[in-house]
């Protein structure tokens, strides 16, 4: 575990950042700062979605970091996401997480030490707005990737795998719009002065942009699941015209030649000398029969 303190002595504040915590280590930090155990618990549970808690004046949210994620990769919270915590109160802000991420070190250096921010809510609103940005590039990722999809379902350039391809993009773009939905309890919960509110509405409009986004990649996506498989049901009833065709035509001959295949002795058509060209064009003029009624159907 690596835990750094950094202090803002002209504005009174102090922030914590603790990474990849033990579940020892967390007992000790929660004990030092008094926080609620059950929440520390939480911070510890790899799938847990966001939440936000206000407990005994200490604020406890709980988010998620999108992460870059691999089309060979099993599509799970815990695979897409990483979780990052904060406990937040007057002065000062914890913030727990299991990896690394350079917008905190950012956010450290350009506006905690430069005492940009006298609040720790506009520190936290901050990350928050960072943590949504992290959901800005798979989004367009995905869009992309819908385009190319489009281009071939609507080409017909289609192969057993496009659906399935197709499946995991709703997917991703499903259980990221479930993420965004939760973190907006955490978005609304943040309370600052109308001075100094600026980031925290630049952290809003970028929650509710990226709800509409997700939104709309999750509605395209269905849209277009829907029509491949109706130009696959198309295909498959083009198939079954064919062949129905081709039943309809040689099942009234397969039943002349049944009976005139039978070894019975006395069949009198069999002593006729004519009987085999007369049979063979009582076929011919039933097929002729059989295509000029599909004409008229306009089956064919």
């Amino acid at each position: 575990m690596a835990i750094e303190k950094f202090e803002n002595k002209k504005n009174s504040l102090i922030w914590v950042d603790v990474v990849s915590p033990t579940s020892a280590e967390l007992a000790e930090i929660s004990q030092q700062f008094s926080l609620n155990p059950h929440a520390i618990a939480a911070c510890l549970q790899p799938d847990h979605l966001p939440k936000h808690e206000d407990i005994d004046g200490t604020h406890f949210i709980l988010t998620r970091v999108l992460l870059p994620s691999h089309s060979n990769q099993a599509i799970s919270i815990q695979s897409i996401s990483t979780k990052i915590a904060f406990f937040y109160r007057p002065g000062l802000l914890i913030s727990i997480h299991r990896m690394p991420h350079e917008f905190i070190q950012e956010v450290k250096t350009r506006f905690f030490d430069e005492g940009h921010f006298q609040l720790v809510e506009a520190i936290v609103a901050k990350m928050l707005w960072h943590i949504l940005h992290s959901y800005e590039a798979p989004a367009v990722h995905l869009s992309t990737d819908l385009d190319e999809f489009e281009s071939k379902v609507f080409s017909q350039n289609l192969n057993p795998q496009t659906l399935s391809e197709l499946y995991q993009i709703k997917r991703k773009a499903l259980m990221s719009k479930k993420l965004l939905l939760f973190s907006q309890e955490a978005v609304s919960s943040i309370k600052l002065p109308d001075l100094a509110s600026g980031t925290l509405q630049d952290t809003r409009d970028l929650h509710i942009k990226l709800l509409h986004i997700y939104d709309q990649i999750h509605e395209d996506v269905s849209n277009l699941v829907n029509f491949y498989l109706s130009i696959s049901a198309q295909k498959t009833n083009e198939v079954i015209k064919v062949l129905t065709i081709f039943s309809v035509f040689f099942m009234p001959l397969t039943f002349v030649a049944g009976i005139y295949g039978m070894n019975f002795e006395y069949m009198p058509e069999l002593q006729l000398r004519w009987g085999y060209p007369v049979l063979l064009g009582s076929m011919v003029g039933l097929s002729a029969l059989i295509y000029i009624w599909f004409r008229k159907k306009r089956w064919l």
